[in-house]
C-alpha cells in the first residue's frame, strides 16, 4: 500500500469515519473511497453493502477483479443508567465485541464492582458524553426512567446522529418524553429515530431478556436497517 494511501486510511480511522480501499487485482492500482464519497462512486451499491456488513472481500465489476478492504470504526454502545438491565447488557455486548460504557451520576449504582471489565462513568450525561464522543457509529441506550438523566443523553444522541437511540419506558412514558424533547426543539423526524419502548418485541420480562431484546435491536439497526450517511 502506498504511503499516502496508508496515511489517508489512518486519518479516517482516527476520525472514526468509514473508508474502503479498492485494489485492482490485475494491475495493483489502488484508490481510497471515504465515507462522504460513497454515494457518488461507481461502486456505490457494492460499497454500501460492504459497509453494512463491515466485511472485506473480492468483487467483480465490469470485468475487473477488485479487492475491497473495508474499514469501519468500532461500534460503541453508551448505556445511560447503571441498572439491572445494564448489568446483563454489558457482558453480552462485550461478547459481541461492542465497546461498552456505562454512564450514571448515581454513585451508589455506578460502581466497578457492579460492572467488572466495563468502563463506568459516574457523571451526568451532560458532562460525560462530550468527552466520550458520540457519533454515527455509536448506539445510545437510556435506561434510568429519570428525565433529568435520560433526556440530556437522548438530546446529545440525536444531535450526534447516533445510528441507534433507544429509551426504556411504556408508550405513555415515551409520549411524555416526546413532549419534552419537542419543547426542546426536536422535530418529528428526529424523534421518530428513538426506539421506544426499547428492544425488539420478543415478550422479554427479566432484565437479561430485555438486554437480549435491546442488543438484537441494535444489531438489526446496524446490519439490516442502517444505511451509510455521508
Amino acid at each position: 500500500m502506498r504511503l499516502a494511501l496508508l496515511s489517508a486510511l489512518n486519518a479516517e480511522r482516527a476520525a472514526r469515519r468509514a473508508a474502503v480501499l479498492i485494489t485492482d487485482i490485475a494491475s495493483g492500482a489502488q484508490r481510497l473511497v471515504r465515507q462522504g464519497e460513497f454515494a457518488g462512486d461507481p461502486l456505490a451499491d457494492v460499497l454500501q453493502e460492504r459497509l453494512r456488513t463491515a466485511k472485506s472481500g473480492l468483487v467483480e465489476h465490469e470485468g475487473q477483479s477488485l479487492f475491497l478492504t473495508v474499514q469501519t470504526p468500532p461500534v460503541k454502545v453508551v448505556v445511560i443508567g447503571a441498572v439491572h438491565i445494564s448489568q446483563a447488557l454489558a457482558p453480552m455486548g462485550r461478547g459481541l465485541d461492542l465497546d461498552m460504557t456505562i454512564v450514571d451520576p448515581r454513585t451508589a449504582f455506578a460502581t466497578p464492582e457492579r460492572f467488572p471489565d466495563v468502563p463506568v462513568v459516574a457523571e451526568w450525561p451532560d458532562d460525560a458524553l462530550p468527552r466520550l464522543g458520540l457519533d454515527r457509529y455509536t448506539a445510545l441506550v437510556a435506561l434510568t426512567h429519570d428525565p433529568k438523566i435520560d433526556d440530556p443523553a437522548l438530546s446529545a444522541a440525536l444531535n450526534a446522529e447516533c445510528f441507534y437511540i433507544g429509551a426504556l419506558g411504556s408508550k405513555k412514558t415515551h409520549a411524555r418524553r416526546i413532549e419534552r424533547l419537542t419543547a426542546a426543539g426536536f422535530g418529528k423526524a428526529d424523534l421518530a429515530r428513538i426506539h421506544a419502548p426499547i428492544g425488539l418485541d420478543i415478550g422479554a420480562v427479566s432484565p437479561a431478556e430485555i438486554a437480549v431484546s435491546v442488543l438484537a435491536e441494535i444489531i438489526a439497526t446496524l446490519r439490516r436497517d442502517r444505511r451509510p450517511n455521508p
